[in-house]
């Protein structure tokens, strides 16, 4: 029961790099990618109905580690306070930015909404990382090496999804951005993935460093064709590959000194939890997949913005029709 949870928490903890890694690579990428407050509405539309979702895995993953691990999960937050702090800080203050920038009229106002995305994003991309590498290695050049290999394959990767989700020129322009961050992803993943696997990681973290890497090239190589899709596909890869290998270095001890049985909670306890996992888990990858699937289509900028006192309408005669705005009265 402790590999298997130990399993199911590192299942959760990709899900979360994946989806809101290019969550995290949207919002930095945001005020580059748009000329325009049409355009920036069209970057930040593609995580709009889902950016709140994806920070649902965070939460389970670490209240499966408080329940599962609570000597893994009471280290973990004492010897990360300030970092973890400031990741809830960032994923704060992003929420509010994203959840007021539509509600506030002043281009001032839309301007600190847009700070607040980007800052926002850039905290939790760099920290996870970072604490990631430190909670690995112990060092502070590990967590810098950590926090540089987070941030730049977030932009890859948030890059890559602003283009295949938009049209137009900010689609040319989330590839080029794409391309320019894949120019320094790849010598970090070089750099940092390779070290995993050699500190105390099994003989199989190689191949999931090495894939992680192949694909991230991939995803580059894709990106730059114009293939979208595939390019996305190709980092969520590079990205669930990265994180198995670190899981798999801290299957021996997810913390210096404390083993894996050591953190487990007791077999009775884990026996519950897999009941409460095996109902509400499937629940949770459904109304995912239902999201993502209902908002699957490219977005594009509107040719001119909507008049200040305009009001959604519907296609006269077609109920549920194709929605427009026109003045009020």
């Amino acid at each position: 029961m402790t590999t298997f949870w130990f399993t199911v928490i590192a299942f959760l903890w990709t899900g979360y790099f994946v989806l809101e890694g290019f969550d995290f690579g949207v919002g930095m990428l945001a005020p580059l990618l748009s000329r325009s407050e049409a355009e920036r509405g069209q970057v930040l539309g593609t995580i709009g109905p889902v950016w709140d979702g994806n920070e649902v895995w965070l939460v389970t993953a670490v209240g499966a580690m408080f329940a599962a691990f609570p000597a893994w999960y009471s280290g973990l937050l004492s010897g990360f306070y300030l970092p973890l702090f400031l990741v809830i800080a960032g994923l704060v203050v992003r929420g509010v930015g994203l959840e007021w920038r539509g509600k506030v009229a002043s281009p001032r106002e839309r301007a600190l909404c847009d700070a607040a995305v980007a800052a926002g994003s850039a905290l939790p991309a760099v920290l996870w990382g970072a604490i990631f590498g430190a909670a690995l290695y112990g060092t502070p050049a590990a967590a810098a090496l950590g926090g540089a290999l987070s941030l730049t394959v977030t932009l890859v990767h948030g890059g890559v999804f602003v283009a295949l989700k938009t049209e137009g020129p900010v689609r040319e322009r989330a590839r080029r951005a794409a391309l320019a961050a894949s120019a320094a992803s790849i010598p970090v993943a070089a750099l940092a993935l390779p070290a995993v696997p050699g500190h105390h990681g099994p003989s199989w973290a190689w191949g999931t460093a090495l894939l992680a890497m192949a694909a991230l090239a991939g995803g580059a190589a894709l990106i730059g064709r114009r293939r979208e899709g595939w390019a996305f596909a190709a980092t969520s890869a590079a990205i669930a590959a990265a994180t198995a290998t670190l899981f798999g270095a801290l299957a021996s001890a997810p913390l210096p000194g404390l083993t894996l049985a050591e953190a487990a909670s007791a077999p009775y306890t884990l026996r519950v939890l897999t009941w409460i996992g095996v109902v509400a888990l499937p629940g949770v990858l459904l109304y995912q997949a239902w999201t993502y699937w209902v908002f699957r289509r490219r977005l594009t900028a509107p040719a001119r913005p909507a008049p200040a006192d305009a009001r959604p309408v519907f296609a006269e005669g077609r109920p549920g029709g194709a929605a427009g705005t026109r003045p009020a009265g």
